[in-house]
């Protein structure tokens, strides 16, 4: 019989025997710190990793960095380490290799500075670090720290320690004062994710605090998403001065008695304020009507008792197919009559709507064609994205690549990004460009409006008589249409022959009554064009400044981390 044996692997783990820090703070705050950590490998490995957190949350939802740099790495006897470091979030990341590490012990010295490390309060200064950190996945049977202090300092500072896992208010671990200088020792071996904190009591007048102009420096570091709205307003400003900037028409806005040749009155609406509104789409129809295309009736049906309904009917008058159409007016007259050559305009609810982006298109499309424009509304939108992406994208890489983090701080950022918001939408409302001759073409059309606004009669007397009518849409496209209705009251008796209604039965016509009809009409047209169906659907550990009061924390303030073998 053959008998096999499987022997066990060697075990392969690893301890910290001992971490000790010594830490010298100078007048301003300064600190340049030193820790040695002995460690002792069971099996072999290539190094550790020392994780030491660099991002800490602040006063009023900011967020406050910790200004670390790494000075150098060595082994117990002086000797250089390689070692790399890299940002990952809110830790640096430092990654040491040590040659040799297979069952033994070894010493790493870990140096550094950091720039802010005592925190500043009214009634004190305080150095709250933990010396350790609480990520360690192993445990620490022995720690220490040394944190000295300028001279001035001794007769004044107090000391406490904090020891356990993240959050543990144990104090198993002495606190001496030596004169400017503090000493901490653990009792007990700390257990895996424990760590030991210090914490020492500053009296004010030892340390110089930081300037203003220092704290703001700090706080944009820390902040670094304070900057996204100056990069939106880099990025837009010169975006719409190359792009989104009119032309000098080289002309002034003067009176004109007709709109500009070969212009609809949705064209002319458009061309006014870039887009393409309600009141354009009806008042193509009163155009298409004036132009003999379609009559209008308004019908009153009687509900109960004295209540009735307004309701329009639209009947063809020109059959298909249509000459001489634009594009707009083609789809709009289409889509009116698609279920027959008389509609009523109820009918039309949820049913029009589908057109509305075809006649946008359109009237966008023969603007263009004309050359009204060198950046059109449709392209100003795809530039205002472009620029958006523009500005979020370095923020959004820098953070993935771990160069910076943005997002740290929510106040900060949500302020920044509804400041960046606003100046993108701002310059994305003035990013549409017209031409030279777009341009000049609306100064044509304002000149028209100021005609049709402050219109004087004498000159009216002399026009045709088809003037009122054959101008009214245009009127309505640029919202001007009661003060052109009042400049004709008394001129004219008779109603349009494409419209009937039982208000005109048998009386005067009133241009003004009917320029409230029409008004009314258009409304109306509004409501049921655009219908659709609905779809299925950070204190101090010293609280308060008092000594024994027990406010810090095993785990509290700067420092800590932690790290892992490799």
């Amino acid at each position: 019989m053959l008998f096999v044996t499987v022997l066990p692997a060697a075990a392969r783990n690893w301890r910290i025997a001992d971490f000790h820090m010594a830490a010298q703070i100078g007048e301003d705050g300064f600190a340049v710190v030193n820790e040695r950590i002995t460690l002792v490998f069971v099996g072999h490995f290539n190094g550790i990793y020392r994780t030491i957190p660099i991002e800490y949350p602040g006063p009023r939802g900011t967020n406050y960095s910790l200004f670390l740099d790494i000075t150098g790495v060595r082994d117990g006897t002086g000797n250089a380490l390689k070692y790399e470091q890299k940002r990952k979030g809110e830790y640096l990341d430092v990654k040491i290799y040590i040659p040799g590490a297979t069952d033994t012990t070894k010493t790493i010295e870990i140096a550094y500075t950091v720039r802010n490390a005592v925190r500043f309060f009214e009634t004190h200064d305080e150095f709250y670090w933990n010396v350790t950190g609480n990520d360690w996945p192993v445990p620490i049977d022995h720690a220490t720290a040394v944190v000295g202090f300028p001279a001035k300092a001794a007769g004044g500072l107090r000391a406490q320690a904090f020891t356990g896992v993240y959050g543990a208010h144990d104090q198993d671990a002495t606190a001496e004062v030596k004169g400017a200088t503090t000493v901490f020792e653990t009792n007990n071996p700390l257990p895996m994710r424990g760590g030991m904190t210090v914490d020492v009591y500053i009296p004010k007048g030892v340390l110089a605090e930081p300037s203003a102009l220092t704290r703001a420096g700090w706080f944009v570091r820390s902040n670094p998403i304070i900057f996204l709205p100056f990069v939106a307003l880099a990025v837009m400003f010169p975006l719409w001065w190359y792009k989104g900037k009119d032309p000098d028409a080289g002309m002034s806005v003067a009176p004109m008695y007709e709109p500009p040749a070969k212009m609809s009155p949705a064209e002319v609406g458009a061309l006014v304020d870039d887009s393409i509104d309600p009141r354009d789409i009806t008042s193509t129809i009163i155009d298409l009507a004036v132009r003999g295309y379609l009559k209008i009736e308004q019908t009153e049906e009687k509900r109960m008792l004295l209540f009735s309904s307004t309701d329009y009917v639209f009947r063809l008058v020109k059959p298909r197919p249509w000459n001489g159409l634009k594009p707009h007016e083609e789809v709009i007259l289409d889509r009116v009559f698609s279920l027959g050559d008389e509609v009523r305009l109820s009918s039309l609810k949820n049913r029009f709507y589908t057109a509305i982006p075809k006649v946008k298109h359109n009237v966008m499309t023969e603007l263009k064609k004309k050359g009204m424009y060198t950046v059109d509304p449709h392209s100003a939108g795809a530039w205002v994205v472009a620029g958006a992406i523009g500005i979020v994208a370095p923020f959004l890489l820098l953070n993935a690549l771990g160069v910076a983090s943005f997002f740290l701080s929510p106040v900060v950022a949500a302020i920044s990004i509804i400041l960046a918001v606003l100046i993108v939408l701002g310059f994305g409302r003035f990013m549409t460009a017209k031409s030279v001759q777009g341009v000049r073409t609306r100064i044509h059309v304002l000149g028209f409006q100021e005609f049709m606004d402050r219109v004087d009669r004498d000159r009216l007397q002399r026009m045709p008589p088809d003037t009122f009518e054959k101008y009214l849409p245009y009127a309505m496209a640029l919202g001007v249409e009661e003060r052109w209705a009042e400049a004709f009251q008394g001129l004219i008796q008779n109603p349009p022959t494409w419209y009937t209604g039982p208000a005109y039965n048998g009386y005067m016509f009133n241009p003004i009554m009917f320029s409230n009809t029409m008004s009314t009409m258009s409304s109306d047209m509004h409501q049921v064009f655009v219908s659709a169906p609905r779809s299925s659907s950070t204190g101090s550990g010293w609280s308060g400044g008092g000594f024994s009061s027990g406010g810090g924390f095993s785990g509290g303030g700067f420092g800590g981390g932690g790290g892992r073998a490799f």
